[in-house]
């Protein structure tokens, strides 16, 4: 068979009850990130999630479990679109090791102010009705977990001359950090990144660049 002919494998469509279940989930998905965005997740029902993506309540269940599995998928799909954005500002070409820190900070930091499904569960929390919040900021927790193994793959490509503890407890303190400020932002945000940056190179030690 010649190479350039398309594999009819993955070129074949999926069958309509696979397209129609992840039409069905997006929809899901996209009605819950609109409703906790305009009113917060404690006002989310699973009824209001039923009409808003013209799906019926026992499909939504059978999807998802339970109105907190809901809130787990949304937060592991919003959590992997904003450390997708960490890792690009994490390469910077040309940029040393705390330019791209001071970089990927800002990003995160931006998306706590300005995503709208992150800001309705941040203030959330500063109005004790933080039900969301568990699935966004403690542990075992989606975005600690994957921006700390992120942070500790980097800090082995651009510093590997460091050792595997230093680089762990590096990681370690710029997530913890980066989310101590979204949580509670400071009057001048400006100097954030840098104030993390000084800290976390204290951690990690003296890099080639």
């Amino acid at each position: 068979m010649p190479d350039d002919l398309p594999d009819l494998d993955t070129a074949r469509p999926d069958p309509p009850r696979v397209a129609w279940r992840r039409q069905m989930r997006e929809r899901v998905l996209a009605a819950a990130e609109e409703l906790t965005s305009a009113h917060g997740w404690d006002r989310v029902r699973v009824v209001d999630l039923a009409d808003r993506a013209e799906v019926s309540r026992p499909s939504i269940y059978k999807e998802f479990g339970d109105r907190a599995g809901i809130g787990r998928v949304l937060v592991q799909r919003e959590t992997d679109r904003v450390l997708s954005g960490v890792a690009r500002a994490l390469e910077q070409p040309g940029q040393d090791v705390g330019a791209c820190l001071r970089a990927a900070v800002s990003h995160t930091l931006s998306e706590g102010a300005d995503n709208p499904l992150v800001s309705a569960v941040l203030h959330a929390a500063h109005k004790d009705t933080d039900a969301l919040l568990p699935y966004l900021a403690s542990r075992p927790d989606p975005i600690f977990d994957s921006a700390r193994a992120l942070l500790e793959a980097w800090f082995a490509r651009r510093a590997p001359e460091t050792t595997s503890q230093r680089r762990a407890g590096a990681a370690d303190v710029a997530v913890r950090l980066t989310l101590s400020h979204m949580l509670l932002p400071s009057s001048n945000r400006d100097h954030v990144p840098q104030q993390v940056v000084q800290a976390v190179l204290a951690v990690l030690g003296p890099v080639a660049g």
